[in-house]
């Protein structure tokens, strides 16, 4: 049967993720060291994973409200507020969905018609294109530069918009970069998005991982609650990975929206979960400072080796990502990544898979151990020595 041709085109035309094309060559591989995935290497606090594990034992497995758990989203109203100073009704601004994945996804096909265009900066994460495209709208790629520590400018965005321009999406704490936006930069964003009467998604999944100073949320900038969707969620900070559970607040009309959606694609998030993540909010900042600490070890640690062998990295302030430049090399991403992998067993992502603006960098993750994190800079450095 020829399915190709019953399939939807949209779909079809899609590309498949860069980051999991290289995860799954490894998967097939022996000895390889792997600093290609962003996932924690601690496990989920033993407390969050004991009110999960309470929950079980007895029997709390029915459904959740749609929205989420009112205890659980009064939880993150608190949590959200008393950290980046965010006010939102917990029972009709915040919806609770399966990770921040579907947070964006129900975002953008409420917020989105065919033929809106939507302003991603690149590099960003590999799913705000393939997601864009889903929708029908069109997708404009704004190219960061290093120089500007790959954030995002103001005339960049300006240069950008056209009358056909709806959305913004928005994604520091970046990843691959670890690029960071200081309020400085989000409010000079800010003027131009107001100007020109656009909706923001802000993917602040990173914001507990920043090194210098305190996260800003583009929905605390003055006049931008109102035209700003804020995803978050708790995979990175909690290390919670697998647990699967995220949110999105904004104002209450889209989140109905959302919810509407969700409602019918999904229903609710997994009860389980949503008891571990009450736990996390409540008694959970140790853990992030904790964690957060030992990333900040291994970050001063990979960014040093990297400029100790030449290959130029800027420095991250968030996230735990490192994005070095490996045009020294005289090879592309691809190959550099290819090479890596076949000679010396270490798999990292080529920089090109988050834009074409990525074209000579490489992601390298540190959400690895120090021990795995210095075997693999030693392979990495016998790869440079033999090229």
């Amino acid at each position: 049967m020829d399915y190709e041709s019953r399939l939807n085109k949209t779909i079809l035309e899609v590309k498949p993720s860069g980051i999991r094309r290289f995860f799954d060559i490894v998967s097939d591989m022996e000895d390889v060291i792997s600093l290609s995935i962003g996932e924690p290497d601690f496990r989920t606090p033993w407390h969050v994973s004991r009110a999960a594990i309470e929950s079980l034992e007895k029997g709390r497995t029915w459904y959740t409200p749609n929205r989420g758990f009112e205890k659980l989203r009064v939880e993150i109203a608190d949590f959200v507020k008393r950290k980046y100073e965010l006010n939102y009704a917990p029972k009709t601004e915040i919806l609770v969905t399966v990770g921040g994945s579907e947070a964006l996804d129900l975002a953008m096909r409420c917020l989105l018609n065919p033929g809106d265009e939507v302003l991603i900066h690149q590099p960003s994460f590999v799913c705000y294109e393939p997601l864009t495209l889903m929708t029908g709208a069109v997708p404009k790629i704004i190219d960061t530069k290093k120089e500007n520590s790959f954030r995002l400018t103001s005339q960049e965005l300006e240069a950008a918009i056209t009358d056909k321009t709806k959305l913004l999406i928005l994604s520091y704490p970046n990843n691959p970069t670890g690029a960071v936006m200081r309020k400085a930069d989000l409010e000079a964003l800010a003027e131009v998005i107001i100007k020109h009467d656009l909706l923001v998604i802000s993917d602040e999944i990173y914001s507990e991982l920043t090194y210098s100073g305190k996260h800003v949320s583009m929905g605390a900038i003055e006049g931008m609650r109102e035209r700003t969707v804020v995803i978050n969620g708790f995979s990175k900070a909690f290390a919670m990975t697998g647990w699967r559970l995220g949110y999105a607040m904004g104002p209450a009309t889209i989140i109905e929206m959302m919810t509407k959606l969700h409602q019918y694609g999904i229903m609710s998030a997994p009860t389980v979960a949503q008891y571990a993540a009450i736990e996390a909010l409540k008694n959970g900042d140790k853990d992030i400072e904790k964690m957060r600490g030992e990333y900040e070890m291994r970050r001063r640690y990979v960014v040093g080796e990297f400029n100790a062998m030449g290959l130029t990295c800027f420095e991250p302030f968030g996230a735990f990502y490192s994005f070095p430049c490996i045009k020294s090399t005289g090879l592309t991403s691809e190959e550099f990544c290819t090479k890596l992998l076949e000679s010396k067993r270490v798999a990292i992502v080529p920089g090109n898979a988050f834009g074409e603006s990525g074209e000579g960098f490489v992601r390298v993750s540190y959400s690895y151990s120090l021990k795995h994190l210095r075997e693999a800079i030693s392979r990495i450095r016998e790869f440079l020595q033999e090229l």
